[in-house]
């Protein structure tokens, strides 16, 4: 049933989760603001509308997104909200369970329901509109989702109960798209999909990851692109070479590792050892010795004992990787580990993430300390309080380290590249002058 437009009324999306969640959000924008529709993104402004994209990926963030919705539904009880529509992860999941729980709710949609949405403001999906998106980033980053859906099998993992079968992009839509994000200032693009090194098997019968490198890297004006999200079993090495090849392509790889004993992965069926990956990081680091590995690991897991958890610390603190981040398990229904006993208590769990990140804190300062006097290209990103921050080629926006330079001393512009000389660092946080 489609609801009556009003003149002049706003629309506000509200995203959680991960960044794949935010480029759904910015397409849903994009299509919203072709047909005149007045949106903004995580406004603090009133608006009749509201639209949240939800994720639905651990307990935690399913509250987030729960409360969310709950706030919205009071503010619709209270007049202050028209109309509420709920999107994204969550409301694929879950959509019946929560038309019961939050009737106030005017519809749920899930991750693939875009026109049905856009139906709901009488508005048509517009097709022509393809590699077109309005960023909600700083303009001079971009995230670009190459692939929808996964086809793994991780035990633990609920992704593809909600996202479906991997679907990967053409090059040539992916190109069209980075293109017009170049054209309207974007220097770096960060590629995310569920399952980034799974890319073309779908439509082009192989790994074709390093050929759509190759081909972003012939697009003038874009300066960085960055990896993330890589599955490590039959990782394609290619990568690493054209990593090394192409100047564009930043040393830095987002590779999710999850856990290094044996039969914790066995169990979270991923596929690979601890020594096949140990193997995995020594050929990346041989191939491309500057690069920075950020991954993250998963603790809790059922059946997760002392000296599981001991491998674990020993492998980190042996890989000494530049980035880590830690998730405590999540028991989640309809996945495979599911079937196991929840058995790791809340309390150990929440111990064991933050021993493994206190080993990270340790490894993350020396690294830091190792860089102080090296002169590096810097992104700036914004300007905080008396710094203007930004990023080298080894980190990611939000999730890795910054770099601060005062700016009583030394102006920067927003978006540009500088060089800047490395004078003092912390465990998270660089601080340098320009060159």
């Amino acid at each position: 049933m489609k609801t009556k437009r009003i003149e002049n009324e706003r629309v506000n999306v509200i995203t959680l989760g991960c960044s794949k969640n935010l480029v759904d959000s910015e397409d849903l924008i994009t299509q919203l603001e072709a047909n005149d529709v007045d949106v903004r993104h995580d406004s603090n402004e009133n608006a009749e509308v509201v639209i949240i994209n939800t994720c639905g990926f651990i307990d935690r963030a399913k509250e987030e997104s729960v409360n969310t919705i709950l706030e919205y539904a009071e503010r619709k009880k209270n007049k202050e909200v028209e109309r509420l529509y709920v999107t994204g992860c969550l409301s694929e999941r879950y959509k019946e369970q929560l038309e019961v729980e939050i009737p106030e709710v005017d519809a749920y949609f899930g991750t693939m329901e875009l026109p049905a949405l856009l139906a709901r403001f009488e508005i048509d999906y517009k097709h022509e509109l393809l590699g077109e998106r309005k960023i909600t980033t700083p303009a001079h980053y971009a995230y670009v989702k190459i692939s929808e859906g996964c086809n793994r099998t991780c035990s633990f993992c609920a992704i593809p109960l909600m996202r479906g079968k991997h679907i990967s992009k053409p090059i040539e839509q992916l190109v069209t798209e980075v293109k017009e994000l170049v054209k309207y200032g974007v220097k770096e693009i960060m590629l995310i999909a569920q399952e980034l090194t799974y890319y073309g098997l779908d439509l082009y019968k192989e790994r074709a990851l390093p050929s759509l490198l190759d081909a972003f890297c012939d697009i003038e004006g874009l300066d960085w692109i960055r990896l993330h999200y890589a599955y490590p079993s039959k990782f394609p090495l290619e990568i690493f070479e054209v990593m090394a090849r192409q100047e564009k392509v930043c040393n830095y790889l987002d590779i999710p590792l999850q856990h290094a004993s044996d039969k914790v992965l066995a169990d979270m069926r991923r596929q690979i050892t601890m020594n096949e990956t140990k193997e995995l990081i020594a050929h990346a680091r041989k191939v491309v010795p500057d690069i920075a590995i950020r991954t993250t690991m998963l603790v809790g897991f059922p059946n997760e004992n002392e000296e599981d958890f001991n491998t674990l610390c020993d492998f980190v603190q042996e890989m000494a990787f530049d980035r880590l981040g830690v998730f405590q398990y999540s028991h989640e229904e309809d996945t495979t580990a599911h079937d196991m006993e929840d058995n790791v208590p809340p309390e150990v769990k929440t111990q064991r993430a933050n021993d493994l990140m206190e080993i990270q804190r340790d490894i993350a300062l020396q690294k830091n300390l190792a860089k102080v006097g090296s002169v590096c290209k810097i992104l700036i990103d914004r300007k905080e309080g008396p710094f203007f921050i930004g990023r080298t080629e080894h980190d990611s926006p939000e999730v890795d380290n910054e770099v601060l330079i005062d700016a009583s001393k030394y102006y920067c512009r927003v978006g540009d590249f500088v060089t800047a000389k490395i004078t003092d660092a912390e465990d998270y946080d660089l601080y340098a002058e320009l060159v």
